[in-house]
């Protein structure tokens, strides 16, 4: 079954970086996960935030939305994606949290998600709950895509859903971290490969695997 129309309608409202093909990819990556706590880095306004949900509403599942809010390099100001609609006018800078509650309010995901406002560094070293679903759509340099595989990737259960975003093999078509992270998680033997569409990236954990 596919994301409700109206879900559908919110999320492509909301603002974010993911074509409608993608998500509609991510959703179905999420039916295949089992149901408990799922995890997503990177969080922005929500717009993958209520595909998530919208699946884990209806698998009986738990969202965890991680994000600091300040956005990442690229939207801040001078950049291409920067939004001066989303300035806390007092603090001088990006704050997208508001835009998240908004999106969940208006959605009905209150009960479903549950945002953590931090760094995946401040998290990361304390972050200890089995994942069934983990969506990597952070920070896309090198150290933080790297660091966010390590501290997270690990407590993806056994057979549990591993979905990376902005993957691009060819560096002309964008960065490289999320596609190191997918060529890392592959040969390590901990992953398998289930599925791609354009730059999402859908694994399966293996089990009896350890985590490298």
């Amino acid at each position: 079954m596919p994301l409700s129309p109206e879900l559908t309608t919110i999320a492509e409202s909301t603002k974010g970086f993911m074509p409608p093909r993608e998500a509609a990819a991510l959703f179905d990556a999420a039916t295949l996960a089992s149901p408990g706590i799922w995890l997503e880095v990177g969080t922005y306004c929500g717009k993958s935030t209520v595909i998530l949900g919208g699946a884990a509403k209806a698998a009986g599942a738990t969202v965890i939305a991680l994000d600091h809010h300040r956005g990442s390099e690229e939207n801040q100001v001078g950049w291409e994606w920067h939004d001066e609609s989303l300035v806390d006018p007092e603090a001088g800078c990006l704050d997208t949290l508001p835009s998240l509650r908004r999106t969940l309010r208006i959605a009905g995901l209150e009960d479903t998600v549950t945002p953590i406002v931090g760094s995946t560094q401040s998290v990361g070293a304390w972050w200890s709950t089995p994942l069934e679903f983990l969506f990597l759509d952070g920070n896309h340099t090198e150290e933080v895509a790297q660091h966010d595989y390590s501290a997270f990737a690990r407590h993806v259960s056994p057979d549990g859903i591993l979905a990376v975003h902005d993957v691009f093999p060819d560096p002309a078509d964008g960065g490289q971290p999320p596609w190191h992270v997918v060529q890392r998680a592959v040969e390590s033997g901990a992953f398998i490969q289930l599925a791609v569409t354009d730059s999402l990236r859908v694994l399966r954990r293996v089990p009896g695997i350890d985590f490298r």
